[in-house]
């Protein structure tokens, strides 16, 4: 068989790629043929050190053994079983193993194929729960600016980032936004959570003051607001938005799509912050990026509410083809044994400290106007061009992929995430490629 790795195919119009310049890119690809541990392989044979973890999902480093073959044994044994009025064991195992590492009182599972199904799976969790409990009023969504909760109708609705909004007509009905926690000129270069600004939770109050709480469904955030460039909540904030919602009656929902599995030294954001929501969103880091899975956690009070009535009846008209695929399943159950047994839902914590010296190492250099952090989250803003933002930073992601290492930027921000198994000398590596890179930015 010949050895296809290093073969780029003579026509790439007909892949119409995601959240991509195609035209740019197709004139001069960027393509990556293989990838073990901490980093990639292009096709012209380069290493690049992995500084994002895939795209926040491979938490555990690439191509790991037990996955591998947790996959490839699955797939030969049974490669799909179907996912309505039939089960397989792996789907309840998996979703005992998640149960058991997530907050207490998230006790039950719904599966999906992605975070923005995730999101979607959540949203409608939400809704029916209150119709179920007799309070159908309760039809709005809250969520917040700047917010990222995936590319589906319900996810851009209640997300806040204009981009990925504008071009899709009215989107839902009854939704309202909170301020993000962003607050440029006052708390440039702060290390972890900065100590002002709790107060933002309060706007909630206002929101819930103008449409009355017998009319809001839920509130979802990101713990750490991730895509829209590593927006860290300030200290007291997550709690504040706990004590409104549990006081109105509203059902608080956290997006850890990329802060689950160990992105900021423990398995959860809610652990970090010590803010236990009503439903849990979570994808990504999940089957450490093999293969596509997501999974909702909701409390027992709201599984319960469902499970009413003639016990013949479908409680809950929901679901995907591929909820719970045993292939993914397997891959979760894989991945959750190597998170445990290599200590890696923790790990984030005990390089946290040496990753934020690294980080703000960088300040001081040409065009760096902030500098974020938390757990193994960093990002780093630079000053836009006068008129052409995104350019700055676009030029620094392709200077690194050059020089050997991956970053992603958005807008002008740029953001890193490496895999949980990445070494000080790693850190050391990554940090100061960067800081070469931005040396050189016009």
């Amino acid at each position: 068989m010949s050895d296809r790795r290093n073969v780029t195919p003579n026509d790439l119009s007909a892949f119409w790629m995601p959240f991509t310049a195609n035209r740019q890119f197709k004139k001069a690809p960027r393509m990556f043929v293989a990838a073990k541990d901490m980093h990639y392989t292009t096709s012209d044979g380069r290493k690049v050190l992995d500084g994002t973890a895939g795209l926040w999902c491979v938490n555990a480093g690439h191509s790991r053994p037990r996955i591998v073959q947790a996959i490839a044994e699955q797939a030969a044994e049974m490669d799909y079983a179907p996912a309505f009025q039939m089960g397989h064991p792996k789907a309840f195992e998996l979703a005992n193993a998640l149960v058991s590492i997530a907050p207490q009182g998230l006790n039950h599972v719904l599966y999906t194929n992605s975070g923005s199904e995730s999101v979607e799976t959540a949203l409608k969790v939400a809704l029916a729960y209150h119709r179920v409990k007799g309070e159908g009023a309760r039809f709005r969504l809250i969520g917040r600016e700047r917010g990222y909760h995936g590319v589906n109708f319900g996810g851009i609705s209640v997300g806040g980032i204009v981009t990925n909004r504008k071009m899709f007509g009215t989107l839902l009905t009854g939704v309202d936004h909170m301020p993000h926690t962003h607050t440029p000129g006052a708390n440039q270069f702060t290390r972890g959570e900065r100590e002002t600004g709790g107060d933002l939770a309060t706007e909630l109050e206002r929101i819930v003051t103008l449409h009355d709480a017998s009319t809001i469904a839920a509130v979802i955030v990101e713990p750490v607001a991730g895509s829209t460039g590593v927006l860290i909540p300030p200290k007291g904030y997550l709690q504040k938005l706990r004590d409104i919602t549990r006081k109105h009656g509203i059902l608080l929902i956290f997006d850890e799509v990329i802060t689950g599995f160990g992105r900021v030294g423990t398995p959860f954001a809610a652990d970090y912050f010590g803010v236990t929501p009503d439903i849990m969103v979570t994808a990504k880091g999940l089957t450490n990026g093999t293969i596509p899975m997501g999974a909702v956690l909701v409390t027992s009070e709201i599984h319960d509410a469902f499970m009413q009535g003639p016990e013949h009846v479908i409680e809950f008209m929901h679901g995907y083809t591929y909820s719970g695929n045993p292939v993914a399943s397997a891959a979760g159950l894989a991945t959750l044994e190597t998170y445990k047994e290599e200590g890696l839902l923790t790990r984030g914590a005990e390089l946290a400290g040496y990753w934020e010296d690294a980080l703000h190492s960088l300040k001081g250099l040409p065009h760096v106007i902030d500098i974020r952090n938390l757990g193994l989250i960093g990002a780093v803003e630079l000053e836009p061009i006068a008129g052409s933002p995104t350019k700055r930073a676009f030029s620094a992601f392709v200077k690194a992929f050059e020089q050997g290492i991956l970053i992603r930027t958005t807008g002008d921000i740029i953001a890193m995430s490496p895999p949980l198994i990445i070494s000080k000398a790693q850190i050391d590596e990554l940090i100061g490629t960067l800081a070469s890179i931005l040396k050189t930015l016009e």
